[in-house]
Parts: structure tokens; C-alpha cells; sequence
């Protein structure tokens, strides 16, 4: 997860990376599949919904609800909003997608809402295919495993699609990182990149409406 804010160097925000066998921020995801009006799948919609400890630290990084109300005002909603949609140049939005002739680009992102509710920061956006796709693999997750990002919300599609959910192993997942550390002498800047071992793989499946 990369995008432009304010350093938080708070607890597990100054992790060194070659702690990072585990992640630190987790996110429970919602994908919603968009069609057109043949049915193909033309993006996606994604909720995110931050654990509670990160989304207190960029509360209190941000200066927001210094009453600990859990009720933002107004102007801290506004301040609020968007916050994680000034994405760094080369960040792909930890979302990937492939179809029938190799990898899906998607589009930048455009923002829907951002709220804050229960403890928990909860935002939305869009992701546009380049082409229409009537089938389709996508997976959530962050190469570097910093952030761990878990399918709890669902994935939600319109009657023309079908989906399938193939769960990650993650004995398999953590072998994998044990192996690469062994076979490796990795430094702080070069983290063998394990987080798609450890992704859900959604198939989606379209058919002409």
C-alpha cells in the first residue's frame, strides 16, 4: 500500500522491512464487478476497510477526531476523504487482474466515499478495465506482504457472471518466504516480494446478457 501521506512512524509503520514475514496493516476487501451492457465485466469497485489500530494511527496523524468521539465534524470528513487515492507513480493499487491474453491494465482510481465508522476507516473506489472481459482473474494483495488483504467483505456480480474463490494456502505462503530466506542474504531494500502467495484468486466469468 503506497501513496502519498504524511509519515506515520508509529508502532508497526517503523518496522524495518526484514521484519515484514508478517504484515502489519490488514484490510478486509469488497469486490464488486462492473458490466457493460453485453454483460462483459468493464471494472471493478473495491471497498477497503482499514483494521482499527491503522486507522486510529492516521487519525491521529492527520489530526482528526481529537476527541476520541469517533465522530468525525464535517471539515475533518472532507480532510479525510480521499486520503488514499494520491497513489505514488508505479503503485498498481495492490489489485491485479488477468485475462484469457495475459494481464488486465486497469485504470487509476476513482474515488466514490470515504467514511468512518465503527473504529474503522472505510473507503471506495473504481477501477476500469481496458477492455471489456468476459473472463477474468483477479487478486488482492501487496507484493511485499506489508499489507494483508482478506476477501471478508465479498465479491458481489450482476446475474450475467459467475465467480469462484480459490482460497490461498498459507502453509504453502509462509513456506515459501521461510524458503527464499534461506536462500537469500536480503537486505532492508530487497524483501523477497511473497504477498501473491498468500492472495485469494477470484475467476470471474461473464456471459452475454
Amino acid at each position: 500500500m503506497r501513496y502519498l501521506l504524511a509519515p506515520i512512524c508509529s508502532l508497526a509503520l517503523c518496522v524495518p522491512l526484514p521484519a515484514f514475514a508478517h504484515p502489519h496493516i490488514f484490510v478486509a476487501t469488497s469486490l464488486t464487478i462492473l458490466t457493460d451492457d453485453r454483460g462483459h465485466a468493464t471494472g471493478v469497485e473495491v471497498q477497503w476497510s482499514y483494521d482499527d489500530l491503522y486507522s486510529l494511527l492516521v487519525l491521529e496523524d492527520m489530526e482528526l477526531d481529537g476527541d476520541y468521539d469517533g465522530i468525525l465534524t464535517p471539515e475533518e470528513q472532507a480532510r479525510l476523504t480521499g486520503f488514499d487515492m494520491h497513489w505514488v507513480e508505479g503503485y498498481e493499487g495492490d489489485l491485479y487482474a488477468s485475462g484469457p491474453d495475459g494481464p488486465v491494465r486497469l485504470s487509476a482510481p476513482e474515488p466514490l466515499d470515504t467514511r468512518f465508522a465503527d473504529g474503522k476507516i472505510i473507503t471506495r473506489h473504481i477501477r476500469r478495465f481496458d477492455q471489456p472481459q468476459s473472463q477474468l482473474v483477479l487478486k488482492a494483495y501487496d507484493p511485499t506482504f506489508y499489507t494483508a488483504y482478506d476477501l471478508t467483505g465479498g465479491v458481489k456480480t450482476p446475474d450475467a457472471c459467475r465467480t469462484a474463490l480459490t482460497v490461498a494456502d498459507e502453509n504453502a505462503a509462509f513456506a515459501l518466504v521461510e524458503t527464499k530466506l534461506k536462500e537469500g542474504n536480503y537486505s532492508e531494500d530487497d524483501y523477497p516480494e511473497v504477498g501473491e502467495a498468500f492472495a485469494d484468486t477470484v475467476t470471474v466469468t461473464c456471459q452475454d446478457a
